[in-house]
């Protein structure tokens, strides 16, 4: 297999799903397809929850003490949700979901086919590419350690793919785009850099993760609308404030 292997895979699951779920997606009526997107949020708070439990790795705690797991969590999310809202990600990214639509669709550009290719773009690129096998996958992969983390990410999101597909449409098809960027990116970091991030930094970041997630969770649920891409650069924000508590101990 070659170095990128697992992202190429990936980036087929999420078109195959999405294009399997587009075309049984028209015989499912709007109580179904709300049902599934549901579902789906159920699960990803699942995800979420098992990942944001990482804040309670014994190797972090042993690192930073007892006490500052959480608080580093928490300061990553607000510096993160600083950052990100100065720098309107969320605004950003539903202006490339719009810049795509037009683009991938005909004459669906009418406010309620737009919202809904957003939507599907912005909610699916999340749910791909925020998780902990995203960042530790790729980066495990360019490392020269095998693509099977990311081989298992592509099994899942093949079907959430369809599931989200038959309730969004073409806009999930398009956060294929994402997942190769950003996935791909991460395999050339790892490539480049090496092993740079010690098992205490990955805790730290696998737990602001998690909590990131738990919020595309409240979003598929409905249960409340937030801008949850401006929370990204907490992921940066972790590692680092991570390293910053350790030196100052």
């Amino acid at each position: 297999m070659f170095v990128g292997f697992g992202t190429v895979t990936n980036v087929a699951t999420v078109l195959v799903g999405s294009g399997l779920g587009m075309l049984v997606g028209h015989r499912l009526g709007p109580h179904v397809r709300t049902t599934v997107t549901s579902a789906l949020g159920l699960v990803t708070l699942l995800i979420a929850a098992q990942s944001a439990l990482a804040v309670s790795d014994p190797v972090l705690s042993d690192a930073v003490g007892d006490s500052a797991p959480t608080l580093i969590v928490l300061g990553a999310l607000v510096v993160g949700g600083i950052v990100g809202a100065a720098l309107r990600l969320e605004e950003r990214l539903e202006g490339l979901g719009g810049w795509l639509q037009t683009r991938l669709t005909r004459g669906g550009t009418d406010g309620e086919a737009r919202e809904r290719f957003v939507e599907g773009f912005v909610i699916s690129s999340l749910v791909f590419c925020v998780g902990p096998l995203t960042i530790l996958g790729s980066l495990d992969e360019g490392l020269g350690n095998g693509a099977d983390q990311l081989l298992l990410k592509s099994t899942l999101d093949g079907f959430a793919a369809l599931a989200f597909a038959a309730s969004f449409g073409i806009g999930v098809m398009a956060s294929a785009l994402s997942v190769g960027l950003i996935q791909g990116t991460l395999t050339l970091v790892g490539v480049l850099l090496g092993s740079f991030l010690p098992d205490a930094h990955l805790a730290a970041l696998t737990a602001t993760g998690g909590l990131i997630l738990v919020g595309v969770a409240i979003r598929l649920l409905d249960l409340r609308a937030f801008a949850v891409a401006d929370l990204l650069p907490a992921l940066v924000a972790a590692p680092i404030l991570c390293q910053i508590v350790i030196a100052t101990r």
